[in-house]
């Protein structure tokens, strides 16, 4: 028996005998099981999983949307050579080579030995200069790489100041009606110029022809030529001033005033032939907006009268803001395929008075003496809502409105979101704020707003194609009204809340431009469809700090965006003057713009068109042309002057 117990015991531990706990054990369940054992549990621990997820989903937007502010920030006034999907090792890298450290492909950095000398410090600018007058050189940035109005200011030196006295005898002589401190700052800025002192040489830059605007006030508002004589007269000073042609607004509210498709053009045709005898270039443009609604002095010349009775009956024909006021100052893009118009659509209106026109004025067209023909696309005849109307009490720096609440861009609304799928999306913001409202003052253009919801994001696609597809819808019956003859379209500059993420200025006007995509490039694909040349409205690029810092404009931010977006898509670009009045780095930072000197391409303006603030036939301006040579180009500076005191510089390249 002891050996039996032994054997048991030695034996014992190879025995497999059941684990209690073991048996209790069982299988994880899967699938449908899990949801039948977890229970409560299993459904709490899945939504705080979700809810994570969520959470690092915001995170990562959050990010990306900083990243995507610094690379734009970084492209648009460091002119850092980014590419278009660059990342925060691009940014590190460029900021290490901006600073002159070396920085090789595999990512190694050092400090360059031996260190290169330093060049000589250039005068500071004072604080409110610094954005406007910071030059590629002094940034160490490649010239072929910087935005043309980055070196487009002139620093007044101790030069200048020296010579004041000798400016101010000179401008005592003169029998000039402006006092002596006008004629000085032009004496100045031409000899600055002249001078070539501050790199302002055009040598061998290519030539822009320059056009002048007529006043609107030549044509009354029965199609009759006012002052024929006086017409002559003021012809007679731009042709001798080497002007290389002149534009013409024709009225629809003018031509087809009175009646539908009842055609008057006696007093265009007694302008057109005077114009034929001075040998000047016309560029006509197809105006189907009001003048006169906002500050634009006597002169008022609205939509035709029958437009006007139809409206009466129909106003949704109109523009519509939140509060139901109708905006008359151009027909609602709701209607362009809806026969509200005795019968017609308004894109069969804007045909029948282009074709009306086309044949009215073959002769000239077969001459060449009409070379272009600019087409009015909305309000002031630019491709834009009317959402700053200052009738509807509107002021800079507001944000405007959205006008799209006329029945028919309501219904557009509403079909577009239940194709999307969400139909309770039919409906416009209510929380976009007023005319005069600030960003920060709304929820939906405000930081992080509701701009940039999945809604939000929705509205704005559709207010922007909105704009679009009138641009398209007009640009093809054009076309064919004008086959072969140059077609214009005119953009706006709008310039304010620039710096802000949303952009909301730009928004209401129907660009859908926030920082995190460019809004202009599907506008510019429809121009570039119909072989358009874009007019860009050319803005005085220096802004007075105050006026700057409130509304966070970026005048020279937009114009780098808009022109080298067009250029990068083959458009022919023109220029036409949004201010009256220039001092010198505005003068100079038009220049820049319209003949980029250190642009690779050599890209510039096909065309300038100079907009006068008066009207031509009053005889309230004085024409004073003043030569310099600057071999092996010619300037020409014309000093215009006002009896107001105000002084203007015209200008020609040759």
């Amino acid at each position: 028996m002891d050996e039996d117990d032994t054997i048991t015991t030695t034996t014992t531990p190879n025995l497999v005998v059941p684990n209690p706990q073991a048996q209790t054990q069982t299988r994880r369940p899967r699938g449908f099981a899990a949801v039948a054992a977890g229970g409560a549990s299993g459904n709490k621990g899945k939504k705080e999983r979700e809810k994570e997820k969520e959470r690092t989903k915001l995170r990562e937007r959050h990010r990306r949307a900083i990243t995507s502010r610094m690379l734009a920030g970084l492209r648009q006034y460091g002119n850092f050579p980014l590419p278009a999907r660059a990342d925060m090792n691009d940014v590190l890298a460029a900021l290490a080579r901006e600073a002159g450290w070396v920085v090789e492909a595999d990512g190694t950095t050092y400090r360059q030995s031996p260190p290169t000398p330093a060049p000589a410090p250039a005068p500071a600018p004072s604080q409110s200069q610094l954005p406007q007058l910071c030059s590629p050189s002094l940034l160490g940035i490649d010239d072929s790489l910087s935005p043309a109005s980055l070196d487009s200011s002139v620093v007044i030196g101790e030069r200048d100041r020296e010579m004041d006295t000798k400016y101010t005898t000179a401008a005592s002589a003169s029998a000039s009606p402006l006092n002596s401190t006008s004629v000085q700052c032009g004496i100045e800025l031409i000899q600055d110029i002249h001078s070539g002192e501050h790199g302002n040489d055009f040598t061998s830059t290519p030539y822009v022809p320059v056009y002048v605007k007529l006043p609107t006030g030549v044509i009354n508002n029965f199609c009759q030529l006012i002052d024929p004589e006086g017409v002559r007269q003021e012809l007679s000073h731009l042709k001798s001033l080497n002007v290389d042609g002149v534009v013409i607004d024709c009225w629809w509210g003018i031509v087809e005033g009175w009646s539908p498709q009842k055609y008057v053009w006696s007093g265009y045709r007694e302008l057109f032939n005077i114009i034929q005898e001075f040998k000047l270039n016309l560029q006509v443009v197809m105006a189907f907006h009001e003048y006169g609604g906002n500050d634009s002095g006597d002169t008022l010349i609205a939509l035709p009268q029958w437009v006007m009775e139809i409206g009466k009956d129909n106003p949704d024909i109109f523009f519509t803001d939140r509060e139901g006021r109708r905006n008359p100052e151009c027909l609602s893009w709701g209607i362009d395929k809806e026969r509200v118009l005795k019968g017609r659509t308004a894109i069969e209106v804007y045909f029948d008075f282009m074709r009306s026109f086309r044949t009215e004025f073959d002769d000239l067209f077969a001459e060449g003496q009409i070379s272009a023909v600019e087409i009015g696309l909305g309000a002031s005849g630019e491709l834009k809502y009317p959402s700053f109307s200052e009738r509807m009490g509107w002021r800079y720096p507001g944000i405007g409105e959205f006008q799209c609440y006329d029945k028919y861009l309501q219904q557009s609304l509403c079909r577009a979101s239940k194709m999307r799928g969400h139909s309770f999306w039919g409906k416009c913001p209510d929380n976009a704020g007023q005319y005069n409202s600030r960003p920060h003052e709304t929820g939906f253009f405000c930081e992080r707003g509701d701009y940039d919801s999945y809604y939000g994001r929705f509205f704005l696609h559709w207010y922007a194609q909105t704009l679009i597809d009138h641009a398209d819808n007009v640009l093809s019956l054009a076309s064919l009204a004008f086959d072969e003859i140059k077609i214009i379209i005119k953009v706006p500059a709008i310039h304010w809340w620039y710096k802000i993420a949303s952009h909301a200025a730009e928004l209401t006007a129907g660009f859908y431009n926030p920082t995190n995509q460019n809004g202009y490039s599907p506008v510019f694909e429809v121009l570039r469809k119909h072989s358009v040349t874009l007019k860009f409205v050319c803005l005085r690029l220096q802004v007075s700090g105050l006026e700057n810092d409130e509304a966070l404009a970026d005048p020279e931010g937009l114009s780098w965006q808009v022109l080298n977006s067009a250029w990068d898509r083959g458009l022919t670009v023109a220029g036409e003057n949004a201010l009256s009045c220039y001092e010198r780095e505005g003068y100079m930072g038009i220049v820049e713009m319209a003949k980029p000197r250190n642009d690779p391409d050599r890209r510039h303006f096909s065309f300038f068109v100079y907009q006068q603030p008066t009207p031509l036939v009053q005889g309230t301006i004085c024409f004073s042309e003043l030569d310099y040579s600057l071999n092996p180009c010619m300037v020409r500076l014309q000093v215009i002057y006002y009896p107001d005191k105000v002084w203007i510089i015209f200008f020609l390249y040759e």
